[in-house]
């Protein structure tokens, strides 16, 4: 190399490090992500309900109250339905059909008597979790809505997911195929 030429060739080492550093950073921004992804999927087929493929939605214990709700003799349970965002906007807009995207849960639980004031009673033990999922496409030969239904954050089988719309479509069908109604 003559003292007129510009230095043209980078040492070999310091090429191998740039390399190094980039495929770092690749791995660290992309395995977080692919993991996530991997992670929710085998979630999804575990914890999904038989025919519907819904799943308990994550967060759902902070959404906001449309009602509260007691079962009677033989279920003898207290129950709240609790929705989502774009489910408490349906509620308050008064908007029907509900609208894609709409989640409700209602959560269950066996009423027992209060220790400390007779008359009240309080929920003891939890028994279910039921979620409906509005996706008109999705769920197109059930009125639009999916249904799942967990004890112990598993899905019962397949026949008492069968139930599901069969009861909703009977008693609720002018309703958009939903039963509670906003508490005022």
């Amino acid at each position: 190399m003559t003292p007129a030429e510009p230095e043209t060739k980078k040492s070999p080492y310091v090429t191998m490090i740039v390399l190094a550093a980039i495929l770092i950073v690749v791995l660290l921004t992309c395995v977080p992500y692919l993991v996530t992804i991997a992670s929710a999927e085998g979630r999804a087929t575990a914890d999904a309900s038989p025919i519907f493929g819904v799943t308990i939605p994550p967060g759902y214990k902070q959404w906001e109250l449309i009602a509260p709700a007691e079962e009677a003799a033989p279920l003898d349970e207290l129950r709240a339905v609790i929705g989502n965002q774009t489910a408490i906007d349906a509620y308050q807009a008064g908007k029907l059909p509900f609208p894609d995207g709409t989640i409700l849960v209602k959560r269950a639980w066996k009423r027992k008597q209060s220790p400390e004031f007779a008359s009240a009673t309080i929920p003891g033990a939890a028994t279910t979790v039921q979620v409906m999922v509005k996706d008109s496409k999705k769920y197109a030969a059930t009125g639009g809505w999916g249904f799942g239904r967990f004890i112990n954050g598993k899905p019962v089988d397949e026949a008492q997911h069968r139930t599901c719309f069969a009861c909703h479509e009977a008693r609720a069908k002018a309703r958009d195929y939903v039963f509670t109604r906003l508490a005022p």
